[in-house]
């Protein structure tokens, strides 16, 4: 066990781009709105468990069930894809109930622990120490936690205008995002028009 501050920022700084919890704050508005109320401890626990998951027994558990991480990713953004539908059209595609069941998906798994931030848990494991790693997961997961507590906070801040335009930049964003995880994982290139 051999806990190194360099690489406990390093892996912080690197989880905390991709899970990108700030980022998210028009999705989970838009989630909460339709859900009604969204659970900031059990959203991070699932997801912090699931992180935990794939940082111990990532690669093996998905070959439990014939599944590589490619795979995953391309299910992952099938998902994202479609909550980017439903903030760009203002349509709902998912049924969302009013018992927090927004919570588990897709706040926890795919916008939280998603397929981006769980190959990069991977990844870091291939470079740092898995205590260091858990200890910038748990770091990033103490933010997650109050960005999602404050969830009220930041629809005031921003009230019905200010959170409609960011559900539309946010949804297209969302759109890019996931075709991009899918034509990277599934390895489709597409001709660049000049």
């Amino acid at each position: 066990m051999q806990i190194n501050i360099v690489e406990i920022i390093a892996a912080f700084m690197v989880l905390f781009a991709i899970i990108d919890i700030p980022g998210s704050i028009p999705i989970i508005l838009d989630i909460k709105s339709k859900s009604g109320d969204v659970e900031p401890g059990k959203a991070t626990l699932v997801s912090f468990v699931i992180f935990l998951a794939f940082l111990y027994i990532g690669s093996p558990l998905l070959g439990i069930f014939g599944v590589d991480v490619s795979s995953f990713a391309i299910a992952g953004s099938f998902i994202i894809f479609l909550i980017g539908m439903e903030m760009v059209l203002g349509i709902e595609l998912f049924k969302h109930n009013s018992t927090g069941g927004g919570s588990i998906v897709p706040i926890a798994f795919p916008l939280i622990a998603g397929a981006g931030s769980i190959t990069t848990i991977l990844s870091l494991k291939a470079e740092y120490h898995s205590i260091n790693i858990l200890i910038a997961l748990i770091l990033n997961m103490v933010i997650v936690y109050f960005v999602l507590k404050l969830t009220s906070w930041f629809e005031r801040m921003l009230g019905i205008g200010g959170l409609h335009i960011l559900k539309k930049v946010f949804g297209i964003i969302l759109l890019s995002i996931a075709i991009k995880l899918f034509l990277t994982n599934t390895g489709i290139v597409l001709p660049h028009v000049m």
